[in-house]
């Protein structure tokens, strides 16, 4: 049982207090030594090695690190074993405080166009200057779409596979491909590396997040309406958990990214909404296919449903992960 106290027990801290902005994040740390190494590296020539070598250093970095940190609190006392492992799971998840920057979103689009558009601009990369209220309200269920694979469950899954170390190499990688990880003229190069592995430590993470979020209606039934079910396919999550297997299965692939569609085919599903479409990144438009059909308004009752929907998701991998971890330590 004491494998299982740091995961329950980081888990409950970032459901009752998310990432307060008072408390320093490793987070942090490592985006000074991604931009630390990019502002000296990402010049002249042989930029794409440079930045492979940089992003498999500084990942291989905070995976020894941690083992051998870890390793020592394990020999020297149980107690402070299981703090560190916490403290780890605690800043490696980040479902409450996206579930609370996109209430945020909500709320001040609310008040103003303005005030929405500078509120999403805090969890979304694109340029939110010239956004419509629609606009603004897809980015943000967009975003907790994708990040609930990003910030919650690919973490829980690396937990559950390589332990704290892979945890919190695992944050190395999504941090590495959230700041250089870009099809930009100034990127493209530098950032293949860490975008490359970025999609590789994600593809499981990303489909397995897809697949509980299908689950996680069926549960409740408040959690939303699912796509057009489809009864010849043939599954035992029932007509409607069918038709959104459909659905994601046709529109996961429609995202630049060949990971990130998946959650938010899932959630377009439910909703029955359509996300994606072109959008501006550093001044450059790219243009993203559409994920789903229909293009009606958005309203806080949807972001209401997404939240529950994330939420319960939450709960199953937290239910998963303890269940591998369990066995595995028997």
């Amino acid at each position: 049982m004491l494998v299982l106290i740091p995961l329950l027990a980081g888990w409950l801290l970032d459901l009752l207090i998310g990432d307060p902005q008072w408390l320093p994040h490793p987070v942090v740390g490592f985006g000074k030594l991604i931009a630390f190494g990019e502002r000296r590296l990402n010049k002249n020539s042989h930029r794409k090695l440079k930045g492979a070598l940089m992003a498999v250093a500084l990942i291989t970095l905070v995976f020894i690190a941690t083992w051998l940190l870890h390793r020592q609190l394990c020999i020297t006392n149980d107690i402070l074993c299981i703090v560190f492992d916490t403290i780890v799971v605690f800043f490696c998840l980040a479902g409450t405080t996206l579930i609370r920057e996109v209430r945020q979103v909500f709320l001040a689009l609310d008040r103003s166009l303005d005030e929405g558009r500078k509120q999403v601009a805090r969890i979304v990369g694109r340029d939110t200057s010239e956004l419509s209220a629609q606009e603004v309200r897809t980015a943000a269920l967009e975003t907790l779409a994708e990040n609930l694979s990003d910030g919650v469950i690919a973490p829980l899954f690396w937990l559950a596979i390589l332990g704290v170390p892979g945890m919190l190499a695992y944050k190395m990688v999504n941090t590495l491909d959230s700041m250089i990880g870009y099809k930009t003229d100034r990127y493209k190069d530098f950032g293949c590396w860490a975008a490359h592995i970025d999609d590789v430590a994600n593809y499981i993470p990303a489909r397995l997040t897809a697949l509980l979020m299908v689950v996680a209606p069926l549960l409740s039934p408040q959690g939303g309406k699912i796509y057009r079910p489809a009864p010849s396919f043939s599954s035992p999550l029932g007509e409607a958990g069918r038709g959104l297997l459909r659905f994601i299965h046709k529109y996961g692939r429609c995202h630049a990214s060949p990971n990130s569609g998946y959650p938010e085919a899932a959630l377009a599903g439910i909703l029955d909404c359509r996300f994606g479409g072109p959008h501006y990144y550093f001044g450059q438009l790219f243009d993203k296919p559409f994920i789903g059909e229909n293009d009606r308004l958005l309203t806080t009752d949807d972001m209401k449903k997404a939240v529950r929907v994330n939420r319960t998701a939450e709960v199953l991998m937290v239910v998963l992960t303890a269940l591998v971890l369990g066995l595995t330590h028997i």
